[in-house]
């Protein structure tokens, strides 16, 4: 069995514990600290675009432990982490993106848009706007750009 399968099978566990959370691929399941806002507009983004989303408050020591799990690492982290279909989704990840990479099943992990960029998706603030790309997270946990946001 190939060692990513492994691992993403083995983070979707605590999910697949919890009622509806076996869901299809258009479904955005999301963790996130019960505290955090911008998470929550993140979600608000997804479902505007069309996903349904399933958010799940956990205290901060299990969602740096399913980061982890993930192969999430330190530099590309955000304050929440999401699964969408086989793929990690780990921060302010713009539908239009999430959406691309479910169409074309790259061989990777997922998506990370690290830090809490400004004028990301969920990090709203007026006009102000911080250019920031979103990262393809391969196997070996090494990045490339997916798409640049101006």
């Amino acid at each position: 069995m190939h060692r990513r399968f492994l691992l993403l099978a083995a983070a979707a566990l605590p999910f697949a514990a919890l009622p509806g959370f076996a869901a299809a691929a258009e479904t955005i399941r999301i963790m996130k600290s019960p505290s955090c806002g911008c998470c929550t507009a993140w979600a608000d983004h997804l479902a505007a675009a069309g996903f349904q989303t399933e958010v799940r408050n956990v205290a901060d020591a299990d969602l740096w432990a399913m980061k982890e799990r993930l192969g999430v690492s330190g530099d590309l982290s955000s304050c929440h982490t999401a699964m969408a279909g086989p793929y990690v989704i780990e921060g302010h990840v713009p539908a239009g993106d999430i959406q691309r990479l479910l169409a074309e099943q790259p061989k990777a992990l997922g998506l990370s848009v690290p830090g809490m960029p400004i004028g990301s998706p969920g990090m709203e603030m007026g006009d102000e706007r911080e250019a920031f790309d979103t990262l393809l997270i391969l196997a070996d946990g090494t990045t490339e750009v997916f798409a640049s946001h101006s």
